[in-house]
């Protein structure tokens, strides 16, 4: 049975002729992994800058990283935003006590940080989020800071160990901030 099995084989198989090759990329098994491709005119990077975030590269520039996002920030009187920095005031949910209280907000490439002040002056800190400790940026859809003066425009910032609720003054605002700090999350990482 062995031997009429195998010899059926051999009678049957037929030889084909070779693909043609083609510049395509070959389709992989199910259990196969892609292999590393170069390309000819293209520059390696180096470990360490593949894995430099977004905003510490030396040529990221916020500002025009914010107007790529498609928002009018000449627009928007209610921040500044530079290069390297934006900033403007947000309203804040306190930790402990949980009223709300106006703050200047400065975030801030070149120190890697999310500072705010009492006031503009930046004389008072009252506090700081580092940049690795944010991990999301969202919209509190689900008005979860139920005493918040403006539920519409309240946004969540969460850290490893805290959950920021802030207010922006209106809508356009809002948004440029949000899409200011994801630029610190690692989700913007190059690797």
């Amino acid at each position: 049975m062995l031997e009429e099995t195998h010899q059926r084989k051999l009678n049957t198989s037929i030889e084909e002729p070779p693909e043609p090759v083609d510049q395509q990329e070959p389709e992989l098994e199910p259990n196969q992994s892609p292999k590393a491709v170069s390309f000819p005119n293209s520059s390696p990077l180096s470990p360490q800058q593949r894995s430099l975030p977004l905003f510490l590269s030396p040529n990221f520039d916020l500002r025009a990283h914010v107007e790529s996002l498609g928002h009018g920030v000449t627009g928007c009187t209610d921040l500044r935003l530079t290069p390297r920095r934006c900033a403007g005031f947000l309203t804040k949910r306190g930790g402990r006590v949980k009223t709300w209280k106006k703050r200047w907000f400065l975030f801030d490439t070149d120190h890697r940080r999310l500072a705010y002040y009492t006031d503009c002056d930046e004389r008072k800190l009252k506090g700081v989020i580092y940049f690795q400790a944010i991990e999301e940026v969202y919209y509190d859809h689900l008005r979860t800071a139920t005493s918040s003066p403006r539920p519409s425009l309240t946004f969540c910032v969460k850290t490893y160990d805290r959950l920021f609720f802030l207010v922006a003054s209106n809508a356009v605002s809002m948004r440029i901030w949000m899409d200011v700090i994801v630029t610190a999350t690692d989700e913007h990482s190059r690797y």
